[in-house]
């Protein structure tokens, strides 16, 4: 074995390293705990509802971005914060790089809650409804019950909204810079790769195509704060 050879994780800058030890340590109990309600229970006081459900609690708006669904839904994360992360942490500065994770997270999941309220207030006329605890209490809404339902009842969860605004931060800061993607065998510049991402999700947001279960308008918010927060900060 070559001593020479350097770690992949030695040039990990300091926020970029604690944010994957924390992600990695709130998914121990899905790993090595098999017992389902305890996961649940996670799920269900630190992953993000809706405002108006019985499950919200304030400090979800934080906590969500730390749970993930499983191991491809942490995977795909932590690969991409690994990857762009330390680029972005040297280019901007920790302090500016942590505010950057974390506003795009909480934005994102604002604006999530903001889709929600309005797709509630379309099929209800109100942004809240009478007794949300009660299944019986969605039917009177008829074909818009379940989707009401899930509003209500589907926990958010994932360190995504967060990503997103990273990558948009990395394109916009690097727009030239070439990237591989999985299954393409040429590079491409990260100027054409975000924007197809962030199509697709408008694209999947809006469809709401059946059996998807991915919050893709969090993605979206967090991508808008990313565009933001660059645009405000006056980097080039």
């Amino acid at each position: 074995m070559n001593g020479n050879r350097q770690s992949p994780f030695a040039n990990l800058t300091p926020v970029v390293k604690n944010l994957l030890i924390i992600n990695l340590i709130c998914f121990i109990p899905f790993v090595i705990l098999s017992n389902y309600n305890y996961q649940v229970n996670v799920v269900f006081n630190g992953g993000l509802f809706y405002f108006d459900s019985p499950h919200f609690k304030v400090w979800q708006i934080l906590t969500y971005m730390f749970l993930h669904g499983g191991w491809a839904h942490i995977l795909f994360n932590m690969f991409a914060l690994f990857s762009f992360g330390p680029i972005l942490e040297y280019a901007i500065g920790p302090k500016r790089f942590f505010n950057l994770y974390f506003i795009c997270g909480i934005g994102a999941a604002l604006f999530q809650m903001l889709v929600q309220a309005i797709e509630v207030y379309h099929f209800t006329g109100g942004f809240t409804i009478l007794q949300p605890t009660l299944e019986a209490s969605y039917l009177q809404y008829g074909p818009n019950a379940q989707k009401l339902y899930d509003i209500y009842t589907t926990p958010v969860v994932g360190a995504s909204g967060a990503i997103f605004g990273l990558l948009v931060a990395f394109g916009m800061l690097y727009p030239d810079l070439e990237l591989m993607l999985l299954f393409v065998p040429v590079p491409i510049k990260a100027k054409y790769i975000i924007p197809i991402y962030i199509i697709i999700e408008i694209v999947m947001g809006v469809g709401q195509f059946g059996g998807d279960n991915v919050a893709h308008f969090a993605h979206l918010g967090g991508a808008l704060l990313g565009f933001i927060l660059i645009k405000i900060w006056r980097y080039r």
